[in-house]
C-alpha cells in the first residue's frame, strides 16, 4: 500500500521506527543514512524516491547538536532548512505524503503554559532557527497531505541522548549534578515512531498541518535523571542545580511543555505518560543485557 522512505534512518527515531516495522508489513519501507542519502542534494532525493516509487516520507533526518550549531551556523541551516525545503519540493512533484519531524526548540520556551501549534515562534538558539526555518519553507511549498511533528526531550536506546547520558554516568560516578529549572516532557521515540505510523493513512489534509507529540506529563531534567539512576543504581546520587551553573554554549528554553490536544483528536491517538513510556526503555535495555540496580561498582 504505501512505500515508505525513513531519512536519517541511523538516528534514534529512524531506528525506532525500523523497530516498529513488524507490525506494519504491509508497508514497505526503505531506510537511508546520510551516507545514502544526503537530503541536502535534492536531484538525490527525486532519484531515489522515483527508483522506489516511494509515496510517504518521514523526514527523520536533521542537524541536532544544539551546542555545536552555534558555532556551526551554515551547516545547520543547510541540513534543517535546505534538506526540510528539499523534501518538500520532491514530495510535492511526487504526490507523496511527507511526514517532518521538527522540535519545541522553535518556541523561546518563556510560556506558563503548554505551548499549541499555532503560538508564536521566538527560537532562542541557531538549532531552533534552522528548524524553524526549516519549518516556513514546507509550508510555503506546500505539498499536499504533509504534516510537521514537533516533538521534545527525544531519548532512547540509541544514538546520543540524555537517556544514555544519564546510564553511563550513574556507571561512572557516585554523584552527580543535573538541571531543575527546566521544564519539559521527555519523549520516547518508540512512542513517537509509533504514532507516526499510524497516522500515514489517515493523513489526508491537502496541505501541510503542524501537530506536537510528546509523552504525557511534565517534568525536569533532574526529575527526569533522578527517575532513571534510581532504577538502575542504588547507590548513586543525583543533586538539583539551577541552569546558570551548568555552562551550554546554547540557552536553553526554560518551559518546553506541548499541548498534543490537536494529534490526539485529529488521528485518535492514545499517548501515555513519560513515566510510562521510560519504564519501557529502561527494559528494552535490561533485556539487551544490562543488570538494573546495579550494587557492585568499581
Amino acid at each position: 500500500m504505501y512505500n515508505i522512505l525513513v531519512t536519517g534512518a541511523a538516528g534514534q527515531l529512524g531506528k525506532s521506527i525500523f523497530d516498529c516495522t513488524e507490525a506494519y508489513r504491509k508497508y514497505t519501507f526503505y531506510f537511508a543514512t546520510r551516507k545514502e542519502l544526503d537530503i541536502c542534494d535534492i536531484h538525490a532525493v527525486s532519484r531515489y524516491c522515483k527508483l522506489h516509487a516511494i509515496n510517504v516520507i518521514i523526514n527523520c533526518a536533521g542537524y541536532t547538536n544544539v551546542d555545536q550549531a552555534e558555532s556551526e551556523v551554515e551547516k545547520a541551516f543547510k541540513i534543517n532548512e535546505k534538506g526540510a525545503e528539499n523534501m518538500a519540493i520532491v514530495a510535492k512533484e511526487l504526490s507523496c505524503k511527507l511526514m517532518h519531524i521538527s522540535t519545541d526548540y522553535v518556541f523561546e520556551g518563556d510560556a506558563t503554559r503548554p505551548y499549541k501549534e499555532d503560538d508564536v515562534n521566538n527560537p532562542i538558539t541557531v538549532y531552533g532557527k534552522s528548524k524553524l526555518a526549516g519549518e516556513v519553507l514546507i509550508k510555503k511549498i506546500n505539498p499536499k497531505n504533509s504534516v510537521i511533528v514537533r516533538t521534545s526531550w527525544l531519548y532512547s536506546q540509541y544514538a546520543a541522548n540524555f537517556f544514555k547520558t544519564m546510564l553511563r554516568l550513574g556507571k561512572e560516578k557516585t554523584e552527580f549534578s543535573v538541571v531543575n529549572d527546566q521544564r519539559g516532557c521527555p519523549t520516547y521515540a518508540v512512542d513517537l515512531a509509533n504514532a507516526l505510523l499510524k497516522m500515514i493513512p489517515n493523513i489526508m489534509c491537502g496541505q501541510v498541518k503542524t501537530y506536537h507529540f510528546s509523552n504525557e506529563h511534565t517534568t525536569t531534567w533532574y526529575l527526569f535523571a533522578k527517575r532513571i539512576i534510581n532504577a538502575v543504581y542504588k547507590n548513586v546520587q543525583v543533586n538539583p542545580i539551577p541552569s546558570s551553573a551548568f555552562f551550554t554554549k546554547a540557552k536553553r528554553p526554560v518551559y518546553s511543555v506541548l499541548d498534543c490536544t490537536r494529534i490526539k483528536k485529529d488521528y485518535g491517538l492514545t499517548i501515555r505518560t513519560w513515566e510510562a513510556a521510560l519504564e519501557s526503555c529502561l527494559g528494552s535495555v535490561f533485556d539487551a543485557g544490562e543488570n538494573r540496580n546495579i550494587e557492585n561498582r568499581k
